[in-house]
């Protein structure tokens, strides 16, 4: 039986960022004013209330870098408090919520201070919303991204993504959430079918095409998705069985699905992160053609670190 994999939707960062990766190789810019953005979200000055986050401050694109909020408080009018809130964007036009990005409530007794908190989300912009109570007050909000300056960025960036590629190759194991597709071509004599790369999250479509390639869906009331084994199994549910349509020559049953530990390096483990910057900078120091064919050829570093939980037959 063939089996084939394709990637559908790519992930959308990398479990290492490009300033990790410089900080790990000591390659950075020259001066901290080079690296450091400034920008005012909330203009500092006297505002007046304003009721349920109705005060919007200016977006900010934050991608590729790394991302502070300052709130910097002056005075609070008579029993007046600031709530003060971050949010984030796809497009700088639509924002949501990002969790965990609350301030504590600005009051009398606590004003004239600076507070801050890191954005640590994947989306490109941010800004913050804020309530202004009972009287004016006087703050503003500034967000700081840091994107130390290489002229090797680009160069460095693509090391990132090669390093993760590779790893994953070699641990069978999928980082940051993306899309796969598998293609058979036919469904298997066994009652359940191994899904290439962990920790699987999801199963999208079972799909099946038959001789006069007519698409149809097997539906998932047939089948069980562990979640828990690794690599994740589509597997027949009791007494069921798999279509028996009379399929096309080639890639007659398509499943499509989601794996990878999650949508923010956060997720990652810390061992697959040091993996990737140790092997990105093999292949910096090294920018010679490498064979990195076989697994014993890795840096021994990187085989202790992803062979702990390597998969090895998937």
């Amino acid at each position: 039986m063939s089996l084939k994999t394709k990637l559908i939707t790519a992930p959308t960062i990398e479990p290492v960022t490009l300033a990790e990766l410089e900080l790990h190789l000591r390659v950075e810019s020259n001066d901290i004013a080079s690296d450091l953005t400034s920008t005012q979200s909330i203009a500092p000055g006297s505002h007046d209330e304003a009721a349920a986050y109705a005060l919007e401050g200016t977006g900010v694109d934050v991608l590729n870098s790394q991302s502070v909020v300052y709130l910097v408080s002056g005075t609070n009018g008579a029993s007046g408090t600031v709530d003060v809130k971050i949010q984030e964007s796809d497009d700088d036009a639509t924002y949501i919520d990002w969790t965990g990005g609350a301030f504590a409530q600005v009051k009398e007794s606590n004003d004239n201070a600076t507070y801050e908190k890191a954005y640590t989300g994947i989306k490109e912009y941010i800004r913050v919303v804020c309530t202004v109570a009972t009287a004016a007050c006087s703050f503003g909000v500034d967000i700081i991204t840091s994107s130390p300056l290489s002229i090797e960025d680009d160069y460095l960036t693509s090391l990132i993504v090669s390093a993760r590629r590779i790893i994953e190759l070699h641990s069978s194991r999928l980082f940051i959430t993306q899309t796969w597709d598998l293609a058979l071509d036919s469904f298997p004599a066994s009652n359940y079918i191994v899904l290439p790369g962990a920790p699987l999250q999801t199963v999208t479509t079972v799909l099946y095409y038959d001789v006069d390639d007519t698409e149809a869906e097997f539906d998932d009331a047939y089948y069980y998705v562990d979640t828990y084994a690794e690599p994740g199994v589509v597997s027949l549910n009791y007494g069921d069985s798999w279509p028996g349509t009379v399929l096309r020559p080639r890639n007659g049953v398509i499943i499509q699905y989601v794996a990878g530990y999650g949508a923010t390096a956060a997720t990652v483990p810390d061992m697959y992160k040091q993996a990737i910057k140790i092997l990105a900078a093999e292949l910096y120091e090294r920018r010679e053609a490498t064979d990195f064919k076989h697994f014993e050829e890795l840096p021994w570093s990187v085989q202790q670190l992803i062979g702990y939980e390597r998969i090895i037959s998937i």
